[in-house]
């Protein structure tokens, strides 16, 4: 079995700015290389788990999402970083499907892929729905990113994640310590 590192897109990766689909809007969140490398040298493999409503909305179509997906990964193999496999879900809210976050279908998939050993992987997202999606399928240490410079989204004080951080770069002490 396989530790993971499983990351969710926008908020996480890249600054979220709607339903970002082209190369031009990227921003990438500080540390994100960083805190990826120092997991990978820890022999985790990374995994992106996104959901993406703009597919089934009609604002960008699967082949663009997949150009964008291609350029991005490259981003990541330019500084040594493999990611694995990025999984999406493409459905509406209102489509219920099983695979949309906070349902764990995504993370089953990934687990059962890549022989993923939920007790020592980590998911981290910046909404308690990527969270509750990760806790739904076994992982347990989850952090919250409350990115301050698009502080949003976490307006309230509790989560259900194991920690919480507005820094990527402070993930890493976070699981130094518990180490």
């Amino acid at each position: 079995m396989v530790k993971a590192l499983i990351l969710d897109r926008d908020g996480v990766i890249n600054t979220d700015v709607g339903y970002l689909h082209q190369i031009h809007e990227t921003e990438f969140i500080t540390g994100i290389f960083d805190l990826c490398r120092f997991f990978q040298d820890r022999g985790f493999i990374i995994v992106i788990i996104t959901n993406q409503s703009g597919i089934g909305r009609g604002y960008f179509t699967e082949e663009n999402f997949q150009k964008f997906n291609n350029w991005m990964i490259e981003e990541f193999n330019k500084r040594k970083i493999k990611i694995m496999e990025v999984f999406y879900c493409p459905h509406l809210p209102s489509d219920n499907c099983i695979c949309r976050k906070p349902k764990p279908g995504m993370f089953n998939d990934a687990i059962r892929k890549y022989n993923i050993d939920v007790n020592k992987s980590w998911a981290i997202g910046d909404k308690d729905r990527d969270l509750e999606a990760a806790n739904n399928s076994g992982i347990t240490n989850t952090i919250l990113f409350d990115n301050e410079k698009f502080k949003n989204k976490n307006n309230s004080s509790s989560t259900i994640a194991k920690f919480r951080t507005n820094s990527l770069n402070k993930i890493c002490k976070i699981y130094d310590n518990i180490q």
